[in-house]
Parts: structure tokens; sequence; C-alpha cells
């Protein structure tokens, strides 16, 4: 699928291709998503071959150009983008296509449909979303990662949940809804990050996404940089709680649901995405309230 706001490059040829999408923005609590996103695409030696104009889909306000300086004399200016990239998995008998980019501002139909377009044009027989919510868990924890998928068969066979989540959605689930509408299996990761370092890029969530996905497709992936980099980030994270008794109390909270959940995990019970999702929601809902109570009053 080829258009003027679909910029193709070179066509490349691939064996029994999936499409890994990460977005920055909504879906990418603790830079998570992209993190993953982007080191799999550079493990893999991922190659460019195309991206989405972002003139008509990029509020350019929100999400502002960046200036540089080449050679410390010709000012460059790199635009935010949505680029595609293919890649051969290592040790497996398919190639991965691998979109990274921003969640769009405007025309979201628009944009998911040359996405879908484009993966139906080069065979691609799954799509797997990568994304990344704040919620109530712990940096001291393995980050807890839910895979759902809207193909009853597809939620069978992945040993997936089928998603029952009401509420606020982002690019990442309005590409689900294009994918079903034009008969595209797909399939969504999301990771939780703790919401008190929601700010910190969060190398243990990516890492949890990496192995998801690689128990999900049954290929290897060599997590060892992201380990080395979730080590560091659990200690600074620490040594930064540590300072606050308020803080490391409420870590130790969340360290307890953590185990109690884990051993209710243990003894035969599952996680609900679904729930993870509405925590989500109702943190945010109550961010939204905190602010709007901290707003000066009219006398």
């Amino acid at each position: 699928m080829e258009s003027n706001e679909l910029r193709i490059s070179a066509r490349p040829t691939l064996r029994r291709p999936i499409l890994l999408t990460a977005f920055q923005g909504w879906n990418d609590g603790g830079q998570a998503a992209t993190l993953a996103g982007g080191y799999l695409a550079r493990l893999w030696g991922a190659e460019r071959f195309a991206d989405i104009d972002p003139e008509g889909f990029v509020d350019f306000q929100a999400t502002r150009p960046q200036v540089s300086l080449d050679e410390g004399m010709t000012r460059h200016i790199a635009w935010p983008e949505n680029a595609f990239y293919h890649a051969s998995i290592p040790d497996a008998d398919r190639d991965a296509v691998i979109l990274l980019g921003v969640e769009p501002n405007y025309r979201w139909r628009t944009f998911v449909d040359l996405t879908v377009g484009l993966a139906r044009d080069l065979d691609v027989s799954l799509v797997v979303t990568l994304g990344a919510l704040l919620a109530d868990v712990p940096h001291t924890r393995a980050a807890p990662v839910t895979g759902a998928a809207t193909d009853p068969k597809l939620v069978e066979e992945l040993g997936l949940r089928q998603s029952r989540y009401e509420g606020p959605t982002g690019i990442v689930g309005v590409l689900h809804d294009a994918c079903a509408r034009q008969g595209t299996s797909s399939v969504s990761l999301w990771a939780a990050v703790p919401h008190y370092v929601s700010l910190a890029p969060s190398p243990r969530a990516a890492r949890a996404l990496c192995a998801r996905l690689s128990d999900l497709l049954g290929i290897s992936i060599d997590l060892t940089e992201l380990e080395e980099a979730e080590r560091s980030y659990a200690e600074q994270v620490s040594e930064a709680v540590a300072s606050d008794a308020e803080t490391a109390a409420y870590v130790e909270e969340l360290e307890r649901r953590a185990d109690s959940l884990e051993q209710f995990v243990d003894e035969g019970g599952f996680p609900s995405g679904d729930s993870i999702a509405a925590e989500l929601t109702r943190f945010l809902r109550e961010r939204e309230q905190d602010d709007d109570d901290e707003l000066p009053r009219e006398r």
C-alpha cells in the first residue's frame, strides 16, 4: 500500500514476517515500550525502509522537532517520525518489521489504515504491539506483563487472555481494532511500570516485554544488555527511595502485595490484564483530581 503519506524507499523481501510496534506517548509508561522496540531493532540490525509523513498526523507544538548542529556549524532539524524497519530474527525462520515512532495527534484511523495496509502488502502474519502502563507495582520485583488478543483462536493457541477492558485507549487500541476489521491477527503486550518512577526509563519493564515476546514467538532473544541496565536501574531507584521514609514504606507495602499475588499465581491463579489497565485508569483519574484540588478557587 503506497500513498503520498506512506513513503517507501525500498520494498524488502521477507519470510513470514511479524510486525512489532512501539509508540512514544500515552502507551509508553517509563519509556519501556520504545526502549524494548529500539533494543530489538538494534540487536537484530534492522534497516529502515519506509516511514509515514508526520505533517498530517503530528502536532509539532506538542511533539516539537529537535534542532541539532552538524559538525558544529550546519543546523539540522529532526522531525518526529514513525518509521518502519525490517530485520531477520536470529536463529528463526521468520523476519520482523518494526514500527518505531510517536503516537499521532490527528487522523488516527487514516494512520492505522496505512499501517495495517502496509502489513497486509508485506504478508505480515501477526501484529504485536508493545505497551507500558503506570501501576501500583514495586521496582524491586519483576515487571508484570500481560498479553491479550481479540481473536479467540489466537488467545487459545498463544495462551493469552481476551481483553474486556473498557475505558480510554491510545493508538495501540485503535491499531488492534483496525487489525480485527481487516482480518489481521494481533497481540497486545503490556508491562507495568512503577508510577512513582514514571519519568525514569525502565529497562526492567523493557526486558520483561522482550522476554514475553520471546516466549510468545518461540524465539531466542539476547537480553544481556537489558539485564545489566536493569540491575543498575534497581540500585539507583532503591537508593532514591531509601532517602524518603514515606516512599520507602509505600514500596514495602507494594512488595507485600506483589508477593501475595505471586503466591496466588503459583497456586493456579492468574493476574488480569484488564485489572492492571483499570488500575492505570484509576491512577490517572486520581492524579487529575489532585491537580484540580491544587487549582486556586474563585472567591
